[in-house]
């Protein structure tokens, strides 16, 4: 029985060819790593009275490669990243601003203060009810019932103006 190394030696070009008919350019030493483990395994699972091992082989490396691109892809189209430029302008977006603050203040005079505290978070953090909820410690509804009382005091101390 030969030792792996020269089975690797001899085995190295299908390899190259499975990881060019699969059309792998990025990554294909970490490819070629995958399929060599694969093939070590394949070499110690064959039972050389089944038929040919470069049969044998050839399947199980290929599909092993397969698998992997599907995983990566799988990983690739579910991981979103970010560019720089979206943490600096969502940074940038959530920088305390005192002038909105103090004009959004100015209206919510008549409000209560958990009225007020929908209105700070709604429109200058832009919190969702679910959000505030968890934040204060409150459920949904009660900020819902925080929103609804404020936009009516809102809307009727506005029509005055």
């Amino acid at each position: 029985m030969e030792s792996f190394e020269q089975v690797a030696a001899q085995y190295d070009p299908m390899i190259h060819q499975i990881i060019r008919s699969l059309s792998i350019y990025k990554n294909q030493e970490e490819y070629f790593q995958i399929a060599l483990i694969r093939l070590w395994e394949a070499w110690n699972l064959f039972d050389h009275t089944q038929g040919k091992f470069l049969t044998f082989a050839y399947t199980i490396v290929k599909q092993k490669l397969i698998d992997e691109l599907r995983k990566t892809r799988m990983q690739k189209n579910s991981t979103v990243t970010r560019s720089e430029e979206f943490w600096s302008s969502a940074e940038s977006s959530y920088i305390h601003q005192p002038l909105e603050e103090e004009q959004l203040l100015s209206y919510c005079s008549s409000l209560t203060k958990n009225q007020t505290i929908w209105v700070l978070s709604a429109f200058l953090y832009d919190l969702t009810v679910n959000q505030i909820a968890e934040q204060h410690g409150v459920t949904a509804s009660a900020v819902k019932a925080w929103k609804k009382g404020a936009l009516t005091k809102l809307r009727t101390t506005l029509q005055l103006d």
